[in-house]
């Protein structure tokens, strides 16, 4: 999806286990590893793009981790939303950022279908703890990944 706003855009994204593994993506422009994510869409919150992404991506079911409080119905609409992980950003050049919605999820299968979208078809990869050590990943990547693994991966 293009950018939505001149100097802002809110992004998730999801760090996604099976297993003791954590599934990392090459990005197709800057040629690093991350995790699968991009985009909120105009008319979704981040929870929803964080499952659309898998889906599109990977073609993953995913459950995300955490859960969300429920209130007595009040008739407002107001919904609670399972909370990310961890929030960040980066700049995307010198006028431009990101607002990172960062969730943890699991999965229930490691199968990965090749996404529909031509730039979203790189390398993807299940990684286990010991081979994050030796990617030379960003320290945000290898962080998240980590505690991801932590939190979810098979005991």
């Amino acid at each position: 999806m293009p950018h939505i706003h001149e100097k802002i855009d809110f992004t998730v994204e999801t760090f996604i286990v099976h297993k003791n593994k954590v599934l990392l993506r090459m990005h197709d422009k800057y040629y690093i590893w991350l995790s699968i994510g991009g985009h909120i869409e105009l008319d979704e919150d981040p929870v929803q793009a964080v499952v659309r992404e898998a889906r599109e991506e990977v073609g993953l079911n995913i459950k995300i981790a955490g859960s969300s409080p429920t209130l007595p119905d009040d008739k407002s609409g107001y919904q609670c939303l399972i909370a990310p992980r961890y929030l960040g950003s980066h700049n995307v050049n010198e006028t431009h950022k990101h607002i990172v919605f960062v969730y943890f999820a699991v999965s229930d299968s490691d199968a990965i279908s090749q996404s529909s979208m031509e730039h979203e078809r790189m390398e993807t990869r299940w990684v286990t703890r010991e081979e994050l050590e030796d990617m030379n990943l960003r320290p945000n990547v290898l962080f998240y990944a980590t505690e991801a693994l932590k939190e979810l991966g098979e005991k």
